[in-house]
């Protein structure tokens, strides 16, 4: 047979909610898929840790093998899906096709966040291809209209929802009232949370994906461990009524950019004004903005989870490597091996949302600007709340740096006055 017709044959590691996707997926759309790369494509083996596993999908057992050997040492195999999770032995069996010039397509947001240059480096050195559009976004279209369709233009900024499961928490806190722990109780429920969510919550994987945008809208290799990350544990019902009253809502966002030479890159609990079209985003749902020097702002959205939504950013990444199969990757990615830097989150500037709860008596919002002034921190709202003997004070600052405001910070603790300061919520007004 021609080997521009020949069948394709694929290697699948790991067999999860992902991978039973794509076995799904492979199946029932076999015909488009096989139009769309221009050749047949059949799964060889199927690498799992358990036989019995249940799968949201049926799978074919035939093809299920529990040896890493058998489906990693196969001549016949034109290219690998990794969607396994983790960093071992993902990394490991990464590394050894890549090695034996076998392109990867991954989903594993951890793995390129972590050793994407080691990957990279590994793909040049072979002429393979690695391809990870699902890593980020789910189903959402992003790396690949970042690195490509954008690849003339200067991307200014990438800002969004990346993670389905704090949306769905927030916006649950937002439109039906009640705590961060009941919201979360309900996603799990649902299925949008994890047993253990802290990854999610933490902000760890939003900022996993962060460090992927960044390395492919900077033009550099940046890592998960360098973007500043908060989660959302500390969003008070309070504090999503005090937004809305403010014309705020609250969002986990990854925000990077480009400010004073250079770039930053943060993950944390966001108050945006409730007309950005960020703010109306529900559910578990993702919604990434990407801002180009000469584009302007673009909006991908979509589910960004669910294991067909990934499963077919996945299939993409494979037609488009088996369209190219025999012929120089499309993009080596060479800038990677350029280590990304990030402006010290010390001098990184945003506005502030503040509560302060404070002893109801004259002269308290006298000391409180005292602190504010002689830190350099300008105040652009205040409201005072009474509250018996005690009163609530909601504020908002104007843009200063992470230092100074920490400062701030820190000498309004040391007011007698001053009883708690139970939240604090960074401000951004959109691109």
């Amino acid at each position: 047979m021609n080997d521009s017709v020949r069948e394709v044959n694929i290697g699948l590691l790991g067999c999860g909610t992902i991978g039973s996707g794509v076995f799904h997926l492979l199946r029932k759309n076999a015909a488009e898929l096989t139009e769309a790369a221009g050749r047949p494509l059949s799964l060889a083996h199927i690498l799992v840790k358990e036989l019995e596993e249940p799968r949201p999908f049926l799978v074919d057992r035939t093809r299920m093998t529990t040896n890493a050997r058998e489906a990693l040492n196969d001549p016949e195999i034109d290219l690998y899906i990794e969607v396994m999770g983790g960093l071992e032995p993902a990394r490991s069996y990464a590394l050894e096709v890549l090695g034996r010039g076998k392109s990867l397509v991954t989903s594993n947001k951890e793995l390129v966040a972590h050793h994407g240059r080691e990957l990279m480096e590994a793909a040049a050195a072979t002429g393979a291809t690695v391809r990870f559009e699902a890593a980020v976004g789910g189903g959402v279209p992003l790396i690949r209209p970042m690195e490509e369709s954008l690849g003339g233009d200067v991307i200014q900024k990438v800002m969004g929802i990346v993670n389905g499961t704090t949306n769905y928490v927030l916006w649950r806190m937002s439109s039906e009232g009640g705590t961060y722990s009941e919201a979360l109780t309900e996603a799990k429920k649902l299925g949008y949370a994890e047993a253990d969510p802290t990854a999610d919550v933490s902000g760890n994987d939003a900022a996993s994906k962060l460090a992927i945008l960044c390395s492919i809208a900077f033009k550099a290799g940046y890592t998960s461990e360098q973007v500043y990350r908060e989660g959302i544990q500390k969003v008070r019902p309070e504090d999503i009524e005090n937004a809305r009253e403010l014309g705020y809502a609250v969002k986990l966002l990854a925000v990077a950019g480009r400010a004073d030479g250079g770039v930053y890159a943060r993950v944390h609990p966001t108050m945006i004004p409730l007309e950005h079209p960020l703010a109306s985003i529900s559910g578990n749902f993702n919604s990434i903005f990407v801002i180009g020097e000469s584009v302007g702002d673009l909006m991908f959205y979509g589910q960004g989870a669910g294991s067909l939504p990934t499963a077919t950013a996945i299939l993409g990444d494979v037609v488009n490597v088996v369209r190219n199969l025999g012929r120089p990757p499309v993009s080596k990615r060479s800038y990677w091996s350029r280590p990304g830097e990030l402006i010290p989150m010390d001098d990184v500037k945003t506005r502030f949302y503040t509560v302060l709860k404070v002893v109801d008596r004259p002269g308290v919002l006298a000391q409180i600007a005292g602190i504010f002034g002689e830190n350099e921190v300008s105040l652009e709202s205040v409201v005072q709340k009474g509250i018996g003997d005690s009163a609530q004070i909601v504020l908002i600052t104007h843009e200063v740096s992470e230092k100074n405001f920490r400062a701030a910070r820190e000498g309004l603790q040391r007011l007698e006055v001053v009883q708690e300061i139970p939240s604090v919520i960074r401000v951004e007004e959109g691109a």
